[in-house]
């Protein structure tokens, strides 16, 4: 009840409220391979404190993440593991590119390495940089906060896509 005893209460549409919390409730899955994973650990330390965005709740199984952090380079013998991680999280579930290797092979243009994840992932996010800095993990974190916020992530997207499809059909 409000101070002048009216009720109090505010209004918002669903998928709004679900989408602020799934904001606020990151839990990342690390697939840290080279020297971009040290980076990517020292986000996590006290000095940058990844935990005041939501995205402390580290986790090693992708059963119980929705944000893959792919740091480091990716070979093309890793590759199928990868996409098996990626599979195995449940939906909606964000990526997270890291680094120059991740995004683009980096200084390994060679047939051994993928060249770039997005040719077997979709990624919402690029954190430029070899290494990048833990600087720009947070503001990659903030930058895909602010796009599942707005529904605008490859998952969420895919979501809507398949829901129009079944009222359709």
């Amino acid at each position: 009840m409000g101070k002048d005893g009216a009720p109090s209460y505010f209004t918002t549409r669903l998928e709004e409220f679900v989408n602020w919390g799934r904001k606020n409730a990151l839990w990342p899955l690390p697939f840290g391979t080279s020297c971009c994973g040290i980076e990517m650990m020292a986000s996590l330390c006290s000095d940058y404190d990844m935990s005041r965005f939501g995205a402390e709740v580290v986790r090693f199984s992708p059963r119980q993440s929705d944000l893959l952090i792919v740091a480091g380079i990716i070979v093309s013998k890793m590759a199928p593991v990868l996409r098996t991680v990626y599979d195995q999280m449940g939906d909606p579930k964000w990526v997270m590119s890291f680094g120059a290797c991740a995004s683009s092979g980096g200084i390994f243009n060679v047939y051994s390495v993928v060249q770039g994840i997005d040719t077997i992932l979709p990624v919402d996010v690029y954190v430029p940089g070899c290494p990048p800095a833990p600087e720009g993990v947070i503001h990659a974190l903030m930058r895909l906060q602010e796009r599942v916020a707005k529904g605008e992530t490859y998952s969420q997207r895919r979501e809507v896509a398949a829901r129009h499809q079944k009222s359709l059909g």
